[in-house]
């Protein structure tokens, strides 16, 4: 039997107006334009753009971190091994990956996915590649289980999420770290999480978003110091974080990426698409993405002269997405340019 979308979410809106457990419709006008920049990708996660417009994505499966051209031409920009699940440009132009050690591949309805245990794990890592010939460097492993996501702060240190490992019958709690991109020292800022996946910092640079994958939540924290994050706005919040959001259907959150206007935009598998979520905690838009039917949505960055081009990653079936004319203008991020 083949799987949709739609079947994997369990059924469809029932309130005219309204899609799944009523969700707001995306609005009309200002249509979006989405193509397929490039295909054939394992697992593709973690887009960066690059400031010649070029956009590097992680191939999970394959352990690459890999080059798209404006034209969609595919070349391997470095080797990482393992399972590489994000990216981001660094203080000193290099690229560090979030490299969670490796993920089981399976398929569900023709679909890929990632998760367990591969039977070659030796652990997770931090790397950071030097675009101009290919090298990595291994700058933190010890300890380390499943790093998933990372953003770089104005400062040049890294906050990373790791999302830790499950063989199916218990798993790690997830932990927050911040590290420094010399690789000199690494100090974890928080833990006991339920599969924290992606992170962001807001504009500002003065709150850290985190969002969770099979709770469907969205954290926040304070940013008190480089490295320094304050919560307990929330008794009992994951990590000792603050509550901002969460869906009302079964919806699975993968990776974030926070726009020019400070709103926490949230890659969703399973109910495909964008959620777009305000600094106060509410749901400004859903962006429904159907892109042959593929229920892996997992992150979002944006690029163009006028950060309205978003890139997004169609995970399950190997796509690196384009959508011109996204609603609202991304981020520039930290030593982007």
């Amino acid at each position: 039997m083949s799987l949709t979308r739609r079947s994997l979410l369990g059924g469809a809106a029932a309130v005219l107006g309204t899609t799944a457990a009523g969700r707001p419709r995306p609005r009309k006008g200002g249509k979006m334009k989405i193509t397929k920049l490039a295909d054939g990708l394992l697992f593709p996660e973690g887009p960066t753009v690059l400031p010649d417009g070029d956009v590097l994505v992680v191939e999970l499966h394959r352990g690459t971190l890999t080059r798209v051209k404006p034209d969609g031409t595919k070349t391997i920009a470095a080797e990482t091994g393992g399972g590489p699940n994000g990216s981001a440009l660094g203080p000193d132009g290099r690229v560090y990956i979030a490299n969670s050690g490796g993920l089981r591949r399976f398929e569900v309805g023709g679909f890929v996915f990632a998760g367990g245990i591969p039977d070659d794990y030796k652990g997770g890592s931090l790397q950071a590649v030097d675009l101009t010939d290919g090298s990595v460097e291994t700058l933190y492993s010890d300890g380390l289980r499943g790093p998933n996501d990372l953003v770089v702060d104005a400062h040049g240190g890294i906050y990373f999420t790791d999302y830790g490992k499950s063989d199916g019958v218990t798993g790690d709690k997830g932990r927050l770290f911040y590290a420094k991109a010399d690789g000199s020292s690494i100090e974890m800022i928080a833990a006991g999480m339920e599969g924290p996946n992606g992170i962001g910092l807001s504009p500002d640079g003065t709150r850290l978003y985190v969002s969770e994958t099979y709770t469907a939540r969205v954290w926040w924290w304070d940013v008190t110091a480089p490295g320094k994050i304050q919560g307990g706005k929330s008794l009992g919040g994951s990590g000792g974080g603050n509550f901002l959001y969460t869906v009302p259907d079964y919806t699975n959150f993968d990776s974030l990426g926070v726009d020019g206007h400070g709103n926490v935009c949230v890659a969703s598998m399973v109910h495909a698409g964008i959620s777009i979520i305000s600094p106060k905690g509410d749901l400004v838009r859903f962006v429904d993405i159907n892109v042959d039917n593929d229920p892996g949505i997992t992150n979002i960055t944006w690029g163009g002269p006028d950060m309205r081009t978003a890139y997004v990653t169609a995970s399950s079936t190997g796509h690196l997405l384009k959508i011109e004319n996204w609603p609202r203008p991304g981020l520039v991020l930290n030593h982007a340019t």
